[in-house]
């Protein structure tokens, strides 16, 4: 059993946003949990200490944006889905969105995280970054992040699960935890293992140009290998297939899940920070930037969704 008790929906009031708050709705009506909204107002000032860039009356305007934040968070709960939950409306302030969402939720104990992210790439990204990814490399709980599709009003419909595995202890946890959503949405797993590719330099004189060329019982392997994972991690019994191929996690995730028309991918990210992370990124991160469905990023070495963690 997953332990969900406090939700926080981060909200900018955007149609991706709102999305997102029909899976946040559904998870707390299904853990009956606690859902607090929250909404960041961001006074952008290319320098902070020129007067020419002061809003005036600023603390006015700050006074005015609080409520219509707190009366557009009352009118996002469609009608009839906010019986039965206890819903926390929160406003702050910042120089930016991210760090208030981290902030907040270290301070409420939060257990997940839903947001909406808007999946910008490319320039746009590097230029003015992106909101849910650095809540995914700061928060102290899983983040839920959930795109809006570009073609439909997709109601909250999961079916199929994607969960990468790589046979860490991070994976299992994750498989655990997807194992426990499928059980509650009626759903099947997709276990996924990604054989790396690798270039070798061509004076090393290796011909081989896949690891099948090397290992050629691979594949089968992996699979024996995974169904044994599958048999040995903890999780109600729900249907399973078995996905093995070669390619780049980060890149070929995201594809796979379109392929195959999966609902949700459920990662974990082991946490790399500081240099490591510069130079080599994070397979999470990728996978939330291209991904065609919601990814639950669960952290390591951070709070689990695992009521067997629950002090």
């Amino acid at each position: 059993m997953l332990n969900i008790r406090k939700i926080l929906f981060p909200t900018d009031f955007s149609e991706t946003s709102t999305h997102a708050l029909t899976y946040a709705l559904y998870l707390a009506h299904r853990y009956q949990a606690e859902l607090h909204m929250l909404h960041v107002t961001v006074f952008l000032s290319e320098d902070p200490h020129n007067p020419a860039h002061h809003f005036p009356d600023r603390e006015a305007i700050y006074e005015k944006l609080r409520k219509i934040a707190e009366r557009d968070m009352e009118a996002q709960i469609p009608e009839g889905q906010e019986q039965g939950l206890t819903i926390v409306r929160a406003h702050r302030r910042n120089l930016s969105a991210a760090p208030s969402i981290v902030e907040y939720a270290a301070e409420e104990d939060i257990d997940l995280i839903v947001m909406g992210t808007h999946g910008r790439r490319g320039l746009p990204r590097i230029l003015i970054g992106s909101v849910a990814e650095e809540v995914i490399r700061h928060a102290p709980c899983p983040v839920l992040a959930i795109r809006k599709p570009e073609d439909v009003e997709a109601p909250v419909e999961i079916k199929r699960i994607l969960v990468p595995i790589d046979f860490s202890e991070h994976s299992r946890e994750a498989l655990t935890v997807a194992r426990e959503i499928a059980e509650a949405y009626d759903a099947s797993v997709q276990l996924v293992h990604v054989l790396e590719e690798v270039i070798h330099p061509a004076f090393y004189g290796i011909a081989a140009k896949s690891l099948k060329d090397i290992y050629p019982h691979i594949e089968e392997e992996a699979i024996e290998a995974m169904m044994r994972f599958f048999s040995e991690t903890d999780g109600p019994e729900v249907p399973v297939t078995y996905h093995v191929f070669e390619g780049r996690a980060g890149r070929d995730l995201p594809r796979f899940a379109e392929e195959h028309e999966s609902d949700l991918i459920v990662i974990s990210t082991h946490g790399l920070t500081g240099l490591d992370h510069l130079l080599i990124g994070s397979v999470a991160e990728r996978v939330v930037r291209r991904a065609p469905c919601p990814v639950l990023v669960l952290k390591s070495f951070r709070r689990s969704l695992l009521a067997k963690d629950e002090d």
